[in-house]
């Protein structure tokens, strides 16, 4: 089961919340004492310790997921059970499978994934240095593919940066659809990418008038690649906003940003 990435930041008593670790997705299959780990490209990984540790656990089969460190050494990371004792689980909510991997006595190097509490998680998983966190909905079944049952909240950058443009709204969308931002790098006006998540409708009618009183004929961006032409227009770069993003891509754009706030 995959997570889907989400620009949202959300709690509520449906949804639990884990640690996303940074490193090697791994399913781990016992049969006796026979265990067998394969990455998610379905690859057998030859770890001994892990093998060696699920191989003494006290259930005759089992099916295991989790996440094993970059060093392949440290840990792995066991946040769900798929198969135990001859049953198929999939099909049980998330809680009841995570309180069948709570009575299995995992010892190192098998680190059973623990709940977060507090109020925003999120935030305590940036303050540490995590790569993120996932939230899972508590009644969820187990899925083999891609899923919003489960979502994917990864640490973010944040940054000010100009409006030198928006896009008209598609569809149900009122106001714009997108802003086109950039920043100032040696003199030039370099165009960052398009904001298109973290507004409410107020917010876009708001923004529509003050960018029509300030448009312009020519885009004001002097380094313009990637930059979207249709149904664009162009303002002077007047307006700040505040964007978190996922990181830089290798071409100099955002992704996965959205609007914090209208600084000016």
């Amino acid at each position: 089961m995959a997570a889907t990435l989400t620009q949202e930041r959300f709690t509520g008593p449906e949804w639990l919340f884990e640690r996303k670790f940074d490193g090697i997705r791994l399913l781990a299959f016992k049969q006796g004492r026979d265990v067998r780990l394969f990455s998610r490209n379905r690859l057998r990984q030859n770890l001994p310790a892990i093998e060696e540790a699920i191989a003494k656990l006290p259930v005759r089969d089992a099916i295991l997921d989790g996440e094993i460190t970059w060093d392949r050494q440290s840990a792995y990371h066991v946040f769900d059970v798929i198969w135990i004792d001859g049953g198929n689980v999939t099909k049980e909510p998330l809680e009841a499978r995570r309180a069948l991997l709570a009575a299995l006595p995992l010892r190192a190097p098998l680190q059973r994934v623990t709940e977060l509490d507090g109020p925003a998680p999120w935030d305590r998983a940036c303050a540490e240095g995590w790569e993120g966190v996932i939230a899972k909905r508590r009644d969820s079944p187990y899925e083999h593919r891609r899923s919003k049952n489960w979502l994917k909240m990864k640490c973010e950058l944040t940054h000010e940066f100009i409006v030198g443009g928006f896009s008209d709204p598609q569809g149900s969308r009122v106001g714009l659809g997108a802003l086109l931002v950039g920043h100032h790098d040696k003199g030039e006006f370099v165009f960052a990418g398009k904001i298109g998540t973290g507004f409410d409708t107020k917010l876009l009618l708001d923004l529509r008038k003050r960018l029509d009183v300030i448009e312009i004929a020519k885009a004001p961006f002097t380094k313009s690649k990637g930059l979207p032409r249709l149904r664009a227009h162009w303002v002077r770069p007047e307006i700040v906003v505040s964007v978190a993003f996922i990181e830089w891509t290798a071409h100099g754009k955002l992704r996965h940003p959205r609007l914090l706030r209208v600084v000016s």
